[in-house]
């Protein structure tokens, strides 16, 4: 087993005193910068890592930022991981994933490991609340949420997608096309961010005189399978014309259902999905969506990470608005 390389290992190594060792790669100014530069030349050569843990303590920081999502099979969230490991790299932060599957055990033993490293900030999409009164366990960290809210303790920003006009918008369109009898699929009130899209969807029903059919509005926990099982549900009624998705993986899984019925099928419906992956570009003459605003959302949860941004002034809540695109025949 190799040795771990230590301050007081290159200190004998060079026959010098620790404490010059430490400085110079502290970059303190007592240290000439010759000698500086060759300590840190030699402490490269010997594979020096620097101890996280130790900084942490001597009050430096550990420059680490967890991150916090249900999965990366999600476009959304692997794009937006992406994006966020991009933005931390030109900051010489270090991101560290938990995936919690919107599991709140698995959020709780994440949020302890990053404690245990002593991070610096953890960036969170929330999991359910599965009672108005739990709180995650977020004590000593520095939270700020993405997407959706919850009542977390710590928290110093929040990152919300406004898509309340997108959806809106998007059933006003497909009324203006003719449609009247429109449904929605979407997550259910356990996540704020599904309680906020259902609510723009019966907006967007008010403005063009629609009524609600509660047989053309399913809710449930947002997933591929889900999408396809409530498209079905749909397909049963024989009632719908249109449909607004309400959840990336959710238009994912309902547009599979639907192409499988092939664009000749008498039960087509005009779709207008959550998300725009690549392939909506171009399948089926192109598949009209509400697009959502990622490399921004990771621009503005970077913003609250730095030291005098609006989260350390406690003001650090931004919207960013998703865009309805229209595209086919």
């Amino acid at each position: 087993m190799t040795k771990r390389v230590t301050i007081k290992s290159i200190a004998q190594d060079l026959g010098i005193s620790h404490m010059t060792v430490s400085r110079a790669l502290s970059d303190h100014p007592n240290v000439h910068k010759d000698k500086r530069e060759a300590i840190k030349a030699r402490a490269r050569e010997l594979g020096y890592v620097p101890n996280a843990a130790a900084k942490a303590m001597r009050g430096d920081g550990t420059k680490i930022v967890g991150l916090l999502l249900p999965n990366i099979t999600n476009e959304f969230y692997a794009r937006f991981a992406n994006a966020m490991a991009l933005a931390c790299e030109a900051n010489s932060l270090h991101l560290i994933i938990h995936l919690t599957n919107d599991d709140s055990a698995l959020e709780r033993q994440a949020l302890e490991r990053l404690r245990e490293v002593q991070a610096m900030a953890v960036l969170m999409v929330p999991t359910p609340a599965t009672s108005p009164h739990e709180q995650p366990s977020a004590s000593g960290l520095n939270v700020i949420q993405l997407v959706r809210q919850r009542a977390i303790d710590g928290t110093s920003g929040t990152v919300l997608i406004d898509d309340h006009k997108a959806i809106h918008d998007a059933v006003v369109h497909l009324a203006q096309q003719g449609h009247r009898a429109i449904g929605f699929i979407g997550a259910n009130n356990n996540l704020s961010s599904g309680k906020q899209r259902l609510a723009a969807f019966r907006a967007g029903l008010t403005t063009t005189g629609l009524s609600e059919d509660a047989a053309l509005v399913h809710t449930g926990s947002p997933s591929f399978e889900m999408g396809r099982s409530c498209f079905g549900k749909l397909l049963k009624g024989k009632s719908a014309t249109a449909l607004v998705c309400g959840g990336v993986e959710i238009s994912n899984g309902a547009l599979s259902a639907l192409m499988e019925h092939g664009p000749g099928s008498a039960k087509q419906l005009a779709f207008i999905g959550y998300g725009d992956p690549s392939y909506y570009r171009w399948l089926a003459g192109g598949i009209s969506t509400i697009r959502l605003p990622i490399d921004a959302l990771a621009q503005e949860a970077m913003a609250l990470l730095q030291p005098n941004g609006d989260a350390a002034k406690g003001s650090g809540l931004r919207k960013l608005n998703a865009e309805l695109v229209l595209r086919g025949p």
